[in-house]
């Protein structure tokens, strides 16, 4: 899991704690730029030398099956195909990390991970927080869509009548879990009452 920095830190922040709730194992990156808005939008300063203390700002205490990796550590075993992984998730991405991804020019480990899961085919999910979008950026998700990757824009429906903005959060998180195929509870669609005497 990679989180850079765009807008949108509470998805990566509700993703990590639940898959600390389901004991998944997680190997977390986060770029300077993350780390940055991080700061910004929850007031949670990490130092990106202490994985322990970025993964305590996002999962909120200990999780035993995280593992933190530098975002300038190419020789982490997430950058070798050889390395098995189920899925990796970018969340949020930035629109420069995607081009990055899509260019194939492996900048960081961040990039270098997610092009060993298009060449392996392994699913890659690209949370996606930018508006409005250039030609570039469509393109570039064009691109990585044929290349396998799922492009799943940080786009919060309102079907399931939301009431706070956990519930608005919830709802793209949950749209995560279910492409990297974990069961979860998170959006739960209200059905409307059956209309009486009428077709």
């Amino acid at each position: 899991m990679a989180v850079t920095g765009a807008s949108g830190i509470l998805y990566a922040r509700r993703l990590c704690r639940v898959l600390a709730g389901l004991e998944a194992r997680v190997h977390l990156v986060m770029s300077d730029a993350g780390a940055q808005v991080m700061r910004e939008e929850l007031g949670v300063e990490v130092d990106l030398e202490d994985g322990a203390g970025v993964i305590r700002g996002l999962v909120g205490g200990a999780a035993r099956g995280f593992r933190y990796e530098h975002c300038k550590d190419i020789g982490a075993g997430i950058a070798s195909g050889s390395y098995r992984v189920d899925a990796m998730v970018v969340i949020p991405c930035t629109a420069g990390t995607l081009g990055g991804i899509a260019s194939g020019i492996s900048r960081n480990l961040i990039e270098r991970a997610a092009e060993v899961m298009l060449k392996e085919r392994r699913n890659l999910i690209l949370v996606v927080r930018e508006t409005p979008m250039s030609a570039i950026l469509l393109e570039n998700m064009l691109k990585l869509a044929r290349a396998g990757a799922c492009l799943l824009p940080a786009m919060p429906g309102f079907y399931h009548l939301p009431k706070t903005v956990e519930d608005l959060v919830d709802f793209v998180v949950g749209k995560v879990l279910t492409q990297m195929g974990l069961d979860h509870a998170l959006i739960r669609r209200k059905v409307a009452p059956a209309k009486r005497g009428g077709h």
